[in-house]
């Protein structure tokens, strides 16, 4: 079974049909760029220690078609910034995952993968360079020293546990009418997190919402976190 060809026809198929305005790659030429990140991985991992998978159909199900799930809602996230190039800042990017495959994906949507440990930033604008992606760029920083504005969604898979302190730094990153999209698990974890930073929301005017994502071929239970400044509170 190629996970890769049938999942990427699961996830991108509700906008096959109209995909020039859905803005989407290709789902080919999609999955050719997927196959060689996924070959980028497999050659540094023993290396760098980018990812923890027994075989590449693991890699594919649990890292490039999880980070790739919520793209739609993603997409919609982006259409209402029609003025101008969208951009998504990925925090904490480790391999480029979900940054990378949200750039291959979103040709048109400009992707900063904000990565401090610097043999990862070295792995990340190595494969920058071997899929040729003109929307891709590597910020080697840490996210507290991050440019400000300088994104309309934030997003991560693997980063540190939210506390009102990280919250901070990533609206500082946020453009006005942004979102931070977290990549989790179960629900119930999501508000167990997510009760002890009551407070510090409301006091931000910022509200957050779960919204499941399925992972074509993974039983497990995901979901996308979304947290929202309104544009008053934002700076």
């Amino acid at each position: 079974m190629n996970s890769l060809k049938n999942g990427l026809q699961k996830l991108f198929g509700p906008a096959l049909s109209k995909t020039p305005a859905a803005g989407l790659r290709d789902t080919d030429q999609t999955e050719a760029l997927l196959n060689r990140f996924c070959d980028e991985i497999e050659l540094f991992n023993p290396a760098y220690g980018l990812v923890s998978v027994k075989d590449r159909n693991e890699l594919v199900v649990k890292h490039i078609l999880d980070s790739l799930a919520p793209i739609i809602t993603i997409k919609q996230l982006l259409d209402v910034h029609i003025h101008q190039t969208p951009c998504i800042a990925d925090v904490g990017s480790g391999a480029g995952l979900p940054g990378i495959p949200l750039a291959i994906a979103l040709p048109g949507v400009s992707v900063s993968l904000i990565e401090r440990m610097g043999r990862r930033a070295g792995f990340l604008r190595n494969t920058q360079a071997v899929l040729a992606l003109p929307n891709l760029e590597v910020l080697e920083i840490e996210v507290e020293k991050a440019p400000p504005a300088i994104a309309d969604i934030v997003c991560f898979r693997a980063f540190r546990p939210l506390t009102g302190e990280i919250l901070r730094h990533l609206f500082r990153i946020l453009k006005k009418d942004a979102s931070i999209a977290a990549y989790k698990g179960r629900l119930h974890s999501i508000n167990a997190e997510m009760l002890p930073l009551s407070s510090f929301l409301e006091q931000q005017n910022a509200e957050w919402e779960a919204i499941p994502c399925s992972v074509p071929f993974l039983n497990d239970e995901r979901n996308l976190l979304l947290i929202r400044r309104s544009a008053s509170s934002a700076a």
